[in-house]
């Protein structure tokens, strides 16, 4: 599509219905995938939608036995896999739709993708975050049709879609009359936009020529041209400056009240409306709100907003990127109008960190609150204002010179599956990122080796080349899926307060353990959700060698001694407790269990 003019939403959206948004996104379970990286539908040996093996196809499933670390052995293959490390794998929008039922035997009930709209046509930016092309999908992807399949096929196995969009920046559409650039708070010179082949032959003035679409957007007046952003914590540098070579698009001016939309930001949002109307979307997540002044990112969730309650979606969940610290993603949670915020800020490294043993679990506890109150002397998290996470594409809370996975740690990766229970048992909406469940270990200098694929493509995980991860006999898959289906079964796994609890080991004292200077914790963790009368206590051993039995506290006025919790889950699989009796100790009232070397468990109150 060239024109703005060609995406009536009128038409599009005249008798039809659409699926209504989900109600509670708190009960929901993410899964975010980068769609250059996931599948391009060439597998085999996998488990299709109806769970029959696919026994035809190019992609071999891995064996770690046989090809862990196989590019390491032959100079030629390792080449090839740091070539496609950078550039587009094959991955597609039909091969994502394949992985369907993958994804919902997983648990997942929510899939968030990496943009998919069309990019420059002579850069391989496979990571989708710079946009040539706003009403179109890009072709390397597959096609419209492709994404509205994939769309209503999630659907029909209850899973809601989130598409990735961008309204501040386009991908490198035009090119200034200087070589650098770099932000002085003056407009740049431009010497034209560029052609599908990189050169700027097309006049600054002229609509013709696919130098950014739609047409009505290839105009100076769309973009501020003030070069690239050096100082990313200088305002307004950091509103302004370009994404080194994306080019930031102006949003509008004045403030509040005052705030006019600019029109680049009236056509971009219309252009999200269009793919709300065509392919029945759930909910965005937007891109770099850092980046967008506060009244453009409010003008834009209402405008989006609006539009979908009209189309029956009452609950259309905006879901923002706010980089910045952690005080001011929660303030700019709150006065834009964002449904929530991806928790980038804190949260990766305190859920990692307490997982591991390596910091107190309190440190991560302290991030929520019970309230949806708003306290402004305490920025915290309420329990569906954020998504939590900790492993992504991104790790902006490691260092710029090495960006690692949560498995790279080989000390300490077995505790992966209590990484995934805190997560999912904890308050925000919980969200995994792809290869997790495999447990990928990719580590490095770049982003892009936490970017593997998980096809058999020539960039693979584990320093591999053309073998597939799809493999639902993997235990971090089976441990998974096994708890999110825990999760859809109770209430307060999703809705309740959260309270952490104190621990005696071995006739200690009770408290709310605390890490030893010398070295990590190597006990029991332990925490409540309740909600009306029901409690459940998850518990989580960072021992890597022994299970530990513990006394673990519980709400006092809710129990009565002699009463009895059930065991619902536990990571090592053997049988389960139907009776753990309710014991007063020390005046608390407290369970005694042994909890499994670096694994978790669940216990429920029985309730009559």
């Amino acid at each position: 599509m060239e024109s703005i003019q060609e995406a009536d939403l009128s038409a599009l959206t005249k008798d039809r219905t659409y699926r209504s948004s989900p109600e509670h996104w708190e009960e929901q379970i993410i899964y975010f995938l980068m769609a250059d990286r996931f599948s391009d539908g060439k597998e085999k040996g996998y488990r299709d939608i109806r769970g029959e093996e696919v026994t035809e196809g190019t992609g071999e499933p891995f064996s770690r036995d046989r090809d862990f670390e196989m590019v390491l052995n032959d100079p030629e293959r390792e080449k090839r896999w740091h070539a496609y490390s950078e550039v587009r794998n094959g991955g597609t929008l039909k091969g994502i739709t394949g992985k369907l039922g993958y994804l919902k035997r997983l648990g997942i009930t929510a899939l968030w993708i990496s943009p998919v709209l069309k990019q420059p046509e002579f850069e391989d930016s496979y990571h989708g975050y710079g946009i040539q092309n706003f009403l179109e999908v890009e072709p390397r992807l597959g096609t419209k049709e492709d994404l509205c399949s994939l769309v209503s096929t999630a659907h029909e196995l209850g899973i809601s879609v989130i598409l990735d969009i961008v309204v501040n920046h386009s991908g490198n559409v035009f090119t200034y009359e200087d070589e650098s650039v770099p932000w002085t708070g003056k407009e740049y010179p431009v010497r034209g936009f560029n052609t599908p082949s990189g050169s700027p032959d097309i006049p600054s003035d002229s609509d013709e020529g696919d130098g950014i679409r739609p047409k009505e957007l290839q105009k100076l007046s769309t973009f501020t041209r003030k070069g690239y952003i050096t100082d990313w914590d200088d305002y307004p540098q950091y509103v302004e400056g370009d994404f080194y070579s994306l080019k930031n698009i102006h949003t509008g001016s004045g403030e509040n009240d005052e705030f006019q939309p600019s029109e680049a930001l009236k056509i971009i949002t219309h252009c999200c409306k269009y793919w709300i109307a065509l392919a029945d979307t759930d909910g965005f997540r937007l891109d770099t709100v850092k980046h967008i002044p506060p009244d453009a990112v409010r003008y834009f969730i209402t405008e989006i907003r609006e539009f979908a309650h009209t189309l029956g979606k009452q609950n259309f969940y905006i879901i923002g990127e706010i980089t910045g610290g952690f005080d001011f993603a929660v303030e700019t949670q709150r006065k834009t109008g964002l449904n929530a915020a991806l928790g980038l800020n804190r949260i990766p490294e305190a859920l990692e960190q307490a997982a591991k043993g390596y910091a107190d679990f309190s440190d991560y506890f302290d991030i929520f609150r019970n309230s949806p109150a708003a306290d402004e002397e305490e920025n915290r998290w309420y329990r569906n204002n954020v998504v939590t996470m900790f492993d992504d594409h991104d790790m902006v809370s490691q260092s710029e010179e090495h960006k690692q996975r949560f498995c790279a740690d080989t000390d300490r990766a077995s505790l992966l599956l209590n990484a995934l229970c805190i997560n999912l048992f904890t308050m925000g909406i919980p969200c995994i990122y792809y290869g997790t469940e495999q447990g990928f270990d990719g580590q490095g200098d770049h982003d892009k080796y936490i970017r593997e694929c998980m096809f058999a493509a020539p960039f693979g995980a584990f320093r591999t080349s053309d073998r597939h991860f799809f493999q639902e006999d993997h235990p971090v898959y089976r441990g998974f899926a096994s708890m999110a289906e825990l999760r859809s079964r109770h209430l307060p796994l999703c809705f309740g307060r959260q309270y952490i609890r104190e621990i005696s080991h071995e006739g200690s004292p009770f408290a709310v353990p605390e890490k030893p200077e010398d070295r990590p914790y190597s006990g029991v963790y332990g925490w409540s959700r309740i909600y009306s009368s029901e409690e459940l206590v998850i518990l989580v051993n960072c021992s890597l060698d022994s299970d530990e039995t513990v006394l673990v506290s519980i709400d006092y006025d809710l129990h009565e001694e002699g009463e009895f919790f059930r065991e619902l889950y536990r990571s090592d699989g053997k049988p389960l407790a139907d009776a753990v009796k309710v014991e007063e100790h020390d005046q608390r009232k407290a369970l005694k269990v042994s909890v499994p070397k670096h694994g978790c468990m669940v216990l429920k109150n029985a309730v009559t």
